[in-house]
């Protein structure tokens, strides 16, 4: 994808959120810089195709305090299967969500564990009630 298009998917994403970019580069990376308040800042690095460069994009930080936040992000763009641009700036946005003050979403990954866990409890109570005489 070319890097004007990538700068403009980036423009439209910040529109529906705290964050903003606030620096793109060509020429030596292909880089995107972000920054949302309070002090909450990354970058995402996008793959060239055309000068061989790396086939997924790369998110990092700056700021010893959003590293850890960017953990899920980063083991998202390394499993299998190319992403997408927005599909990486979705993730960042939400594992920064604590640090925004904004609610966690759960995910379909939580909710599924979420089931499984109720559905245990229910059988372990039911089997409390048996006596063994």
């Amino acid at each position: 994808m070319e890097f004007k298009q990538l700068v403009d998917a980036a423009e439209k994403w910040c529109s529906g959120n705290p964050f903003d970019l606030i620096f793109a580069e060509e020429v030596d990376e292909r880089r995107l810089d972000f920054y949302a308040e309070p002090g909450i800042s990354f970058y995402v690095l996008c793959p060239d195709g055309m000068t061989g460069g790396g086939d997924n994009f790369h998110v990092w930080s700056e700021s010893e305090d959003c590293l850890p936040f960017l953990q899920l992000a980063q083991d998202y763009i390394s499993s299998c299967g190319n992403k997408t641009l927005l599909e990486v700036l979705e993730k960042v946005f939400r594992s920064f969500r604590p640090l925004l003050g904004l609610p966690d979403i759960d995910d379909d990954t939580y909710e599924q564990y979420h089931a499984d866990v109720e559905e245990e409890a229910e059988t372990d109570h039911q089997q409390m009630g048996v006596s063994q005489q």
